[in-house]
């Protein structure tokens, strides 16, 4: 596991970017979450196996291991949850407060996407 502190507090140190590290911690900081991430493993790689590709499993891994980065920094987290609830609490996808929201969302994924991939 790496840590890279140019961000803050972390609950637990960046995994390496494997699948069982992933899973092991998302299992430390989010265990509510395995199914979700067993689930969607079984997909990717029901996928991989249909149309011959890789891909699909590379683009899992990608993901999750964003998703740690966004449980594992308080930060990102709180980031995270404001955004989601902001989501939810519009009445419609056309309220500017929607669109806000969703901006604020895709902007935390990136953030943990970035740094995961750095």
């Amino acid at each position: 596991m790496t840590t890279h502190p140019s961000h803050g507090h972390e609950l637990i140190p960046r995994p390496e970017p494997t699948p069982d590290a992933v899973r092991v911690a998302l299992a430390r900081i989010a265990p509510y979450r395995l199914a979700e991430m067993e689930q969607q493993k079984e997909q990717a790689l029901a996928a991989a196996l249909q149309d011959g590709r890789i891909g699909h499993l590379r683009h899992w891994l990608a993901y999750w291991q964003a998703q740690v980065e966004i449980e594992r920094r308080p930060d990102l987290h709180s980031r995270h949850q404001a955004a989601l609830a902001a989501v939810h609490a519009t009445s419609s996808r056309d309220a500017p407060e929607f669109r806000a929201a969703m901006a604020d969302l895709r902007a935390v994924e990136a953030e943990a996407q970035q740094a995961v991939s750095a």
